[in-house]
């Protein structure tokens, strides 16, 4: 396959999920990679979660990107779509101050309502950052072909599976919430990429410059 690289340099990173766990779900080993790779400042965004869910998310920020900010906002879960004006003061705000050089975001294609606002809102405030739209399992069984891929080593894919249950142990309960899920989504986007593991994600807008 061919193979496309970031800017070399210090990297600005932007993860926003809708909810608590939607970033180190959907994205994890990436962020682990880059971590052990590159010099990275990363801001991690929530637009809900209750004050258990935000001290997890927290945790968990700090364990896959050491030293990385986290910001909170108190909207309502699962009703996002009705507060969609202040979802984009949100991301207004913070656009103000955050010039990433990469975002990761929701899908646009996602069948939760809070993830598709999110999606559809955060490349009109970052309109000169590469947006990588991530994936996240789920019930509703919306997963689709991605555009890119990122490989995730064997150790990070099973560290992103440990860091996710140690980091938030308010989910583990769930019925679709065990390494299998996690290490199987990563094991097919591998084999799309001729890797042991990776995670996949939608480019909706690039610009390819040719020559050196």
């Amino acid at each position: 396959m061919i193979e496309l690289s970031l800017p070399a340099g210090p990297l600005e990173v932007l993860c926003v999920g809708a909810h608590p766990d939607d970033i180190e779900i959907a994205c994890g080993g990436t962020l682990l990679e880059l971590a052990a790779a590159r010099d990275v400042r990363a801001t991690f965004v929530m637009l809900t979660g209750s004050p258990e869910r935000r001290l997890e998310a927290a945790a968990a920020a700090e364990a896959f990107v050491p030293g990385s900010e986290v910001r909170f906002w108190d909207l309502p879960d699962g009703r996002l779509p009705a507060h969609w004006g202040e979802v984009k003061a949100a991301i207004e705000e913070l656009a103000s101050s955050l010039r990433p050089d990469l975002v990761l975001c929701p899908s646009k294609t996602d069948s939760h309502q809070d993830h598709r606002l999110v999606a559809e809102l955060v490349p009109t405030a970052w309109r000169d950052a590469l947006v990588l739209e991530y994936e996240i399992p789920k019930w509703d069984g919306d997963l689709g072909r991605v555009t890119h891929y990122v490989p995730v080593s064997a150790e990070n894919a099973r560290r992103k599976v440990s860091l996710l249950t140690t980091s938030y142990p308010s989910q583990v309960d769930r019925d679709w919430w065990d390494a299998e899920t996690f290490l199987g989504l990563m094991r097919l986007r591998g084999v799309e990429c001729r890797r042991q593991y990776a995670e996949g994600f939608v480019i909706r807008k690039a610009v390819l410059t040719l020559g050196e």
